[in-house]
């Protein structure tokens, strides 16, 4: 029976640090822990004491990748805390800065972090631009995160931190007579997500859980609106989410646990598309239909499938609201800063972003909670190594890594997730 000691001590691209270390004895997994070693930012601190203009600009400081989910989650929970209605074309503008995001944040995990699996390679640079499938990769990679960036330009000032989202509406209002050049971009990257799609429809990859699924789910399939569902037909509203979250602190690592209503769950993609499949865009449905019979599905590497649906459901979401848009000048709603709690919930790229804010009759933030995916899914991905590693003990170290690295990949822990361990150490 297989024993060993295997310790990856560093692993590359995330948002800090985080390191793997497993014991096996006669064949038994004993211990299994993924550890997140350098997550203490104390963000909740440092937003203490700010007023509630600068706080969505602060917070989305926190993430230089997905700046903007948390730039619109924070607006808001401050928008609900000063009970401020935003109006219907802030709203839609909002929803299309969050696509750009979506399309830009997705392409860039599956191109550029999980493609080279699929291909054999170390990573991305390696991929021969004389080969034609494989330079049609790269150049779709490249199309399709400019076309997220792009339409994030136009609508927020900049594909990350954008400036022009503010509480109560936009500093600056864009061109309507841009956005022919962005329908016209969004068109042409269609073909080349539909290429992506297939190349994680053919994906053999498989690893199932039996986990609950969550995610804010509203009838747009908007990312920024909704009430909390679990696929066991549990439904919460948005504001309560925060309750439902148990704290699981883990001695060995920095970072919080959580679980939902006392299980573990899972977060992104896969759960949206578990939950919510008949929900997305028409012109989406329509055209991938076989693929859609896939979910629900409890197979974890079908994260990455969902994603590449997701940026088509971006695409065409945003393609139906630039076509109808007809843009206004509109003055920023005016605030009159109060006492109040606030609560934001949005799904960021990688699953349910929680804000909740307690304000001053200054307008100053007394404290506030910030809950990001990568925790919610902390415990869901050790599990999922755990797991793994027990069906598969008698396989080689080299495999049995490269498997591992494939896992934590395909829950999308941060953007700048893993594309391979810098160094793995032998006990």
């Amino acid at each position: 029976m297989h024993s060993f000691d295997l310790n990856i001590g560093e692993l590359s691209k995330i948002e800090g640090k985080a390191s793997l270390t497993i014991k096996v004895e006669n064949g038994e997994v004993k211990e299994c822990r993924f550890k997140i070693d350098e997550f203490k930012r104390f963000y909740t601190q440092a937003i203490r004491g700010k007023d509630i203009l600068a706080l969505p600009q602060l917070t989305s400081r926190i993430c230089g990748t997905c700046s903007n989910a948390h730039l619109l989650c924070a607006i808001k929970a401050v928008e609900d805390a000063q009970k401020i209605q935003p109006t219907p074309q802030t709203e839609a503008l909002r929803k299309l800065l969050n696509f750009g995001l979506i399309i830009r944040d997705h392409a860039l995990h599956l191109y550029i972090f999980v493609m080279p699996d699929l291909l054999g390679v170390d990573n991305i640079l390696e991929l021969d631009e004389n080969d034609p499938r494989e330079h049609q990769i790269l150049d779709d990679a490249f199309a399709i995160k400019a076309a997220g960036n792009n339409l994030s330009k136009v609508i927020g000032g900049r594909s990350v931190h954008a400036p022009f989202p503010m509480v109560g509406g936009f500093s600056k209002i864009p061109d309507e007579k841009s956005f022919t050049e962005l329908i016209k971009e969004l068109e042409n990257i269609r073909s080349a997500v539909l290429r992506l799609i297939k190349i994680f429809q053919d994906d053999g990859s498989i690893l199932e859980r039996n986990t609950d699924f969550v995610a804010l789910i509203d009838e747009e399939y908007s990312f920024l609106k909704g009430c909390i569902i679990k696929n066991d037909d549990v439904t919460i509203a948005c504001q309560n989410y925060g309750a439902y979250l148990d704290k699981i602190v883990l001695p060995y690592s920095h970072a919080i646990g959580y679980k939902f209503m006392g299980r573990i769950h899972m977060i992104g993609a896969l759960a949206r598309l578990n939950l919510a499949k008949e929900k997305l865009n028409r012109r989406t449905k329509e055209e991938i239909k076989e693929v859609l019979k896939r979910f629900p599905s409890k197979n974890i590497f079908y994260n990455n499938l969902a994603q590449a649906i997701e940026i088509l459901h971006a695409i065409d979401s945003s393609i139906e609201i630039l076509s109808q848009l007809s843009i206004k000048e509109e003055k920023l709603v005016p605030i009159v800063r109060k006492e109040g709690i606030g609560v934001g919930v949005i799904e960021a790229p990688r699953g349910t972003l929680y804000y909740k804010l307690a304000i001053n009759k200054e307008g100053k933030v007394i404290n506030g909670d910030i809950v990001v995916p990568t925790g919610q899914n902390q415990i869901g991905i050790e599990r999922s190594i755990y797991e793994y590693v027990k069906a598969n003990v008698d396989k080689k170290r080299e495999e049995l890594i490269n498997e591992i690295e494939k896992i934590i990949r395909a829950y999308d822990p941060c953007m700048s997730c893993a594309s391979h361990f810098l160094r793995v150490k032998w006990l």
